[in-house]
Protein backbone atom coordinates (compact mmCIF):
# COMPACT_ATOMS: atom_id res chain seq x y z
CA UNK A 1 0.00 0.00 0.00
CA UNK A 2 2.83 2.35 0.91
CA UNK A 3 4.70 1.61 -2.32
CA UNK A 4 1.57 2.12 -4.37
CA UNK A 5 0.90 5.53 -2.86
CA UNK A 6 4.56 6.55 -3.32
CA UNK A 7 4.52 5.41 -6.94
CA UNK A 8 1.27 7.27 -7.55
CA UNK A 9 2.63 10.46 -5.95
CA UNK A 10 5.82 10.16 -7.98
CA UNK A 11 3.86 9.75 -11.20
CA UNK A 12 1.71 12.79 -10.41
CA UNK A 13 4.76 14.93 -9.57
CA UNK A 14 6.49 13.75 -12.75
CA UNK A 15 3.49 14.60 -14.90
CA UNK A 16 3.17 18.04 -13.30
CA UNK A 17 6.86 18.67 -13.94
CA UNK A 18 6.59 17.43 -17.51
CA UNK A 19 3.58 19.54 -18.37
CA UNK A 20 4.93 22.55 -16.50
CA UNK A 21 8.21 22.58 -18.45
CA UNK A 22 8.34 25.27 -21.09
CA UNK A 23 11.08 25.26 -23.61
CA UNK A 24 12.18 28.74 -24.59
CA UNK A 25 14.58 29.05 -27.49
CA UNK A 26 17.20 31.76 -26.98
CA UNK A 27 16.77 34.71 -29.26
CA UNK A 28 19.86 35.66 -31.18
CA UNK A 29 20.42 39.24 -32.22
CA UNK A 30 20.65 39.76 -35.93
CA UNK A 31 23.77 41.41 -37.25
CA UNK A 32 24.43 43.12 -40.52
CA UNK A 33 27.85 43.42 -42.09
CA UNK A 34 28.77 46.98 -42.84
CA UNK A 35 31.40 47.15 -45.56
CA UNK A 36 34.35 49.32 -44.81
CA UNK A 37 36.15 51.27 -47.51
CA UNK A 38 39.53 49.90 -48.44
CA UNK A 39 42.25 52.44 -48.55
CA UNK A 40 45.47 52.11 -50.41
CA UNK A 41 48.08 54.72 -50.25
CA UNK A 42 50.64 55.61 -52.80
CA UNK A 43 53.52 57.71 -51.73
CA UNK A 44 56.21 59.28 -53.74
CA UNK A 45 59.58 60.05 -52.45
CA UNK A 46 61.39 63.20 -53.17
CA UNK A 47 64.46 61.33 -54.37
CA UNK A 48 63.02 59.90 -57.46
CA UNK A 49 60.05 59.53 -59.61
CA UNK A 50 59.45 55.93 -58.60
CA UNK A 51 56.28 55.61 -56.65
CA UNK A 52 56.35 53.26 -53.76
CA UNK A 53 53.18 51.75 -52.67
CA UNK A 54 52.47 50.34 -49.36
CA UNK A 55 50.30 47.31 -48.95
CA UNK A 56 46.69 48.11 -48.38
CA UNK A 57 45.71 47.86 -44.78
CA UNK A 58 43.95 44.72 -43.79
CA UNK A 59 40.29 45.37 -43.37
CA UNK A 60 38.32 43.60 -40.76
CA UNK A 61 34.59 43.57 -41.30
CA UNK A 62 32.75 45.11 -38.44
CA UNK A 63 29.32 44.12 -37.39
CA UNK A 64 26.75 46.34 -35.85
CA UNK A 65 23.50 45.12 -34.33
CA UNK A 66 20.40 46.04 -36.21
CA UNK A 67 17.03 46.56 -34.68
CA UNK A 68 13.75 45.66 -36.23
CA UNK A 69 11.58 48.67 -36.84
CA UNK A 70 7.97 47.75 -37.55
CA UNK A 71 6.55 49.33 -40.62
CA UNK A 72 2.99 50.39 -40.95
CA UNK A 73 1.22 48.85 -43.87
CA UNK A 74 0.02 51.23 -46.47
CA UNK A 75 -3.48 50.92 -47.71
CA UNK A 76 -4.07 51.48 -51.35
CA UNK A 77 -6.40 54.28 -52.12
CA UNK A 78 -9.58 53.11 -53.72
CA UNK A 79 -12.69 54.76 -54.86
CA UNK A 80 -15.31 55.19 -52.14
CA UNK A 81 -17.65 52.26 -51.80
CA UNK A 82 -21.31 52.56 -52.54
CA UNK A 83 -23.64 50.72 -50.22
CA UNK A 84 -27.21 49.83 -50.88
CA UNK A 85 -29.57 49.02 -48.06
CA UNK A 86 -32.24 46.43 -48.74
CA UNK A 87 -35.24 46.25 -46.47
CA UNK A 88 -35.21 42.95 -44.55
CA UNK A 89 -37.92 40.49 -45.35
CA UNK A 90 -39.45 38.43 -42.60
CA UNK A 91 -41.00 35.06 -43.08
CA UNK A 92 -43.22 33.68 -40.39
CA UNK A 93 -43.18 29.94 -40.12
CA UNK A 94 -46.08 28.42 -38.31
CA UNK A 95 -44.95 26.10 -35.53
CA UNK A 96 -45.36 22.46 -36.32
CA UNK A 97 -48.39 21.24 -34.40
CA UNK A 98 -48.36 17.76 -35.80
CA UNK A 99 -48.89 15.29 -33.02
CA UNK A 100 -47.37 11.88 -33.58
CA UNK A 101 -47.15 8.77 -31.42
CA UNK A 102 -45.03 5.64 -31.52
CA UNK A 103 -44.82 2.57 -29.35
CA UNK A 104 -41.37 1.17 -28.68
CA UNK A 105 -40.35 -2.46 -28.98
CA UNK A 106 -41.63 -4.90 -26.38
CA UNK A 107 -38.73 -5.55 -24.01
CA UNK A 108 -38.35 -8.53 -21.67
CA UNK A 109 -37.17 -6.93 -18.42
CA UNK A 110 -36.66 -10.15 -16.42
CA UNK A 111 -39.93 -9.92 -14.48
CA UNK A 112 -42.13 -9.45 -17.55
CA UNK A 113 -42.50 -7.65 -20.87
CA UNK A 114 -43.22 -3.95 -21.34
CA UNK A 115 -43.37 -1.36 -24.11
CA UNK A 116 -43.36 2.43 -23.90
CA UNK A 117 -45.59 4.78 -25.93
CA UNK A 118 -44.29 8.27 -26.70
CA UNK A 119 -46.36 11.19 -28.03
CA UNK A 120 -44.63 14.22 -29.55
CA UNK A 121 -45.79 17.54 -30.92
CA UNK A 122 -43.25 18.78 -33.43
CA UNK A 123 -40.03 17.64 -31.78
CA UNK A 124 -41.18 18.08 -28.17
CA UNK A 125 -42.16 15.07 -26.09
CA UNK A 126 -45.56 15.79 -24.58
CA UNK A 127 -46.52 12.40 -23.16
CA UNK A 128 -44.76 9.19 -22.14
CA UNK A 129 -46.84 6.21 -21.02
CA UNK A 130 -46.80 2.44 -20.94
CA UNK A 131 -47.99 0.92 -24.23
CA UNK A 132 -48.32 -2.56 -22.79
CA UNK A 133 -47.10 -4.44 -19.74
CA UNK A 134 -47.27 -8.07 -18.70
CA UNK A 135 -45.63 -8.80 -15.37
CA UNK A 136 -47.05 -12.31 -15.01
CA UNK A 137 -49.29 -11.43 -12.08
CA UNK A 138 -46.39 -11.42 -9.61
CA UNK A 139 -47.42 -9.20 -6.68
CA UNK A 140 -43.87 -7.98 -5.94
CA UNK A 141 -43.25 -7.10 -9.61
CA UNK A 142 -46.61 -5.29 -9.81
CA UNK A 143 -45.84 -3.17 -6.74
CA UNK A 144 -42.37 -2.25 -8.06
CA UNK A 145 -43.84 -1.31 -11.45
CA UNK A 146 -46.59 0.80 -9.86
CA UNK A 147 -43.97 2.70 -7.87
CA UNK A 148 -41.27 3.10 -10.54
CA UNK A 149 -43.10 3.61 -13.86
CA UNK A 150 -44.61 7.04 -13.00
CA UNK A 151 -41.15 8.24 -11.96
CA UNK A 152 -39.59 6.94 -15.20
CA UNK A 153 -42.29 8.66 -17.26
CA UNK A 154 -41.57 11.98 -15.50
CA UNK A 155 -37.82 11.57 -16.03
CA UNK A 156 -38.33 11.01 -19.77
CA UNK A 157 -40.54 14.12 -20.03
CA UNK A 158 -38.03 16.22 -18.10
CA UNK A 159 -35.07 14.95 -20.16
CA UNK A 160 -36.97 15.27 -23.47
CA UNK A 161 -35.24 12.08 -24.53
CA UNK A 162 -33.96 8.72 -23.36
CA UNK A 163 -31.30 10.15 -21.02
CA UNK A 164 -33.04 9.05 -17.82
CA UNK A 165 -31.57 8.16 -14.42
CA UNK A 166 -33.70 5.17 -13.58
CA UNK A 167 -35.26 4.31 -10.23
CA UNK A 168 -33.36 2.77 -7.33
CA UNK A 169 -34.72 -0.64 -6.44
CA UNK A 170 -36.27 -1.08 -9.89
CA UNK A 171 -33.17 -1.74 -11.97
CA UNK A 172 -34.75 -4.27 -14.33
CA UNK A 173 -37.87 -2.18 -14.88
CA UNK A 174 -35.72 0.93 -15.47
CA UNK A 175 -33.52 -0.87 -18.01
CA UNK A 176 -36.51 -2.28 -19.90
CA UNK A 177 -38.27 1.10 -19.87
CA UNK A 178 -35.12 2.80 -21.21
CA UNK A 179 -34.73 0.30 -24.08
CA UNK A 180 -38.35 0.58 -25.17
CA UNK A 181 -38.28 4.39 -24.82
CA UNK A 182 -35.19 4.60 -27.03
CA UNK A 183 -36.92 2.36 -29.60
CA UNK A 184 -39.99 4.62 -29.67
CA UNK A 185 -37.87 7.76 -30.05
CA UNK A 186 -35.96 6.17 -32.92
CA UNK A 187 -39.25 5.38 -34.68
CA UNK A 188 -40.24 9.05 -34.28
CA UNK A 189 -36.89 10.23 -35.65
CA UNK A 190 -35.75 11.86 -32.41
Amino acid sequence: MKRTSLALCGAVVGMVGLFGYRSVAPTLPSFAIVPSSSQSSTTTTSRGNTPTSTAPPTTVPTTTPTTHVPTTPTTPTTAPRTTTTVAPTTTTVAPSTTTRSATGASVNYYFGVLSVKVTVTGSKIVKVSIGSIDDGGNYRSQSIDQMSIPQLEQQALAAQGANIQGVSGASYTSAGFHQSLQSALTKLGL
